[in-house]
């Protein structure tokens, strides 16, 4: 695929670039040479992986094992937002080692190729919608974005997440429906929230297949001459219907208990999400680590603008890229108005679309306004070159640290931070021989309850409860707590503890400060095994108890 693609970026577009800059030898490695920024900025930092990931590679393991798509053997829970990524991960694991394989290892492998396909993608798109130096430029920029890298090398399926989504509408706009449709049912299997984009994209379809010529039949935007085909319906059903078919039989329902978890237990303030978001999309390229707080305020308004005359350039070129012009501005009011707790890799989704376009507008004001005679002068490439090209690029490289100061020290995005996965580690690693040995004595695993349950559950062979309900739907009821028990945005309700009342539990303090562990029953029913110091999110140490016996 990489060869395919690599032969369609040269054309003459790449060829006016090159001649312009005296870099005609080099227009046709200009493909290879982002594959190979993409697959160097993952590679080198090495696995980082985040605590979200070892979720998804505890249900792996449990299907290789034979248990079949579950988190605790046994108990018939979807807590999992990405089937196809776990299979996936259980397709790889296959070939290389079974449920002992190295699930960090290979996911960061993995999201690497899917990167570099996402970068080929944008510098063809680019070229599409009219300037393969805006191509270019999203390509190299999402080579090296934390929010690109951090989710690769952390084993999350943001990367297979985003190819899919942005091969969708790569195939949309080249007519390709049957692909656009397969390619658009595997998205929805790697997250639900592929729907903000796949319903602008299956309407415009629709309105492209003549289904409502007859209604408008003198719109110039509903051409009608591609008819949907029994091909591209299967394509779209028969992978979504073969898992919701199976999700409902084995668990209930297609829905993860994850969605329904996460709306109750976090406390958050009503614009809490809205806040965030602004922030993001007033610094898609990371600008406040340069700019600081006057970037966020000027990029608030810059970046929209661009966006603007990105779009309408890109109406041109392609009247069907309204569904892709759309997914930033949809994604941003969905989540919105939702309000949940916006993680980090919650942002990184509509930034493909966002970045190319607002460079394609870039490209378009720039060439206006840069008015030197002669479409190849020096000076015009220069201007272009630096402000389309170079400066996204130094700015999307600020993050970037020599030697992070915790865990691996190869050079890597601030962003990858994963101390507190580390910390979980040091408890796993404290309890697993006490866990086996329990296990030995009982036949069955002891349980262990936490709030983070992802590495605690891939290094420790206990049974979890998820405090939070991700993973254990018991826990669901049991929230919201009351506002006093807060500390934090999350708080551990006591009832659920002490009516489970799990062998272990390990927690930030600042979890159960003002509710778990000023109850009465608690301090009776456990004792502090364990403190490990830290101050993550002002929490004075995460801490391992122990029921008393």
């Amino acid at each position: 695929m990489i060869g395919k693609l690599h032969t369609q970026f040269t054309n003459s577009q790449y060829r006016r670039i090159a001649d312009s800059q005296n870099l005609q030898p080099m227009r046709r490695f200009i493909p290879l040479l982002i594959v190979l920024l993409t697959l160097t900025a993952r590679l080198l930092p090495g696995p980082r992986t985040i605590d979200d990931s070892y979720i998804t590679f505890r249900y792996t393991r449990h299907i290789l094992a034979g248990d079949g798509m579950v988190y605790n053997p046994g108990e018939q829970v979807l807590g999992t937002t990405t089937p196809l990524y776990a299979g996936l991960m259980a397709g790889l694991g296959l070939l290389t080692g079974g449920e002992h394989a190295p699930f960090p290892i290979l996911a960061m492998g993995a999201n690497a190729i899917f990167d570099a396909l996402t970068c080929l993608l944008l510098l063809k798109l680019g070229e599409r919608l009219g300037s393969a130096r805006a191509g270019m430029s999203a390509a190299i920029v999402w080579a090296i974005l934390p929010f690109s890298v951090t989710f690769a090398i952390g084993g999350l399926e943001t990367s297979l997440y985003v190819l899919l989504l942005t091969g969708a509408i790569t195939c949309h706009l080249s007519g390709k429906h049957t692909l656009t449709a397969f390619l658009a049912a595997l998205s929805l299997l790697t997250r639900p929230d592929a729907l903000i984009l796949l319903g602008p994209l299956a309407f415009d379809r629709v309105m492209s297949s003549g289904f409502l010529k007859k209604f408008l039949p003198h719109s110039k935007f509903i051409p009608g001459n591609s008819a949907l085909t029994i091909k591209e319906l299967l394509a779209a059903l028969v992978p979504t219907g073969a898992w919701f078919s199976y999700a409902w039989v084995v668990y209930g329902s297609p829905i993860p208990h994850s969605i329904a978890a996460k709306s109750v237990a976090y406390e958050l303030e009503p614009m809490t999400a809205l806040v965030r978001l602004l922030q993001h999309y007033a610094t898609p390229f990371m600008d406040n680590l340069t700019f600081g707080v006057p970037g966020i305020v000027v990029g608030i308004v810059l970046y929209p603008f661009l966006f603007l005359l990105g779009a309408r350039a890109a109406l041109k070129a392609s009247h069907r890229v309204w569904a892709w012009l759309m997914y930033p501005w949809l994604y941003f009011t969905v989540f919105a108005l939702a309000n949940p707790l916006i993680f980090r890799w919650y942002l990184t989704p509509p930034l493909p679309a966002y970045i190319l376009i607002i460079l394609l507008g870039a490209d378009q004001l720039l060439s206006t306004l840069v008015k030197y005679p002669g479409q190849k002068s020096l000076p015009k490439q220069t201007a272009l070159t630096f402000f389309i090209i170079l400066l996204p690029t130094f700015l999307a490289s600020r993050d970037w640290q020599l030697r992070p100061d915790h865990g691996v020290t190869r050079p890597a995005p601030e962003m990858a931070w994963y101390q507190l996965e580390l910390f979980y580690r040091q408890a796993a690693d404290t309890l697993e021989a006490d866990i086996r040995a329990a296990t030995a004595t009982r036949g069955v695993p002891p349980t262990l309850a936490a709030g983070d349950v992802g590495v605690l559950g891939y290094f420790t062979s206990a049974r979890i409860l998820d405090t939070l309900g991700l993973n254990s739907p018991e826990a669901i009821p049991y929230y919201p707590v009351p506002s006093e028990m807060h500390a934090n945005i999350y708080a551990v309700a006591p009832d659920l503890i002490l009516d489970e009342l799990p062998d272990f539990i390990v927690l930030l303090e600042v979890y159960g400060r003002e509710g778990l562990f000023k109850d009465p029953r608690f301090v009776e029913a456990y004792h502090l095994r364990e403190k490990i110091p830290t101050d993550i999110y002002d929490s004075e140490g995460m801490l391992i108890f122990e029921r008393n016996e």
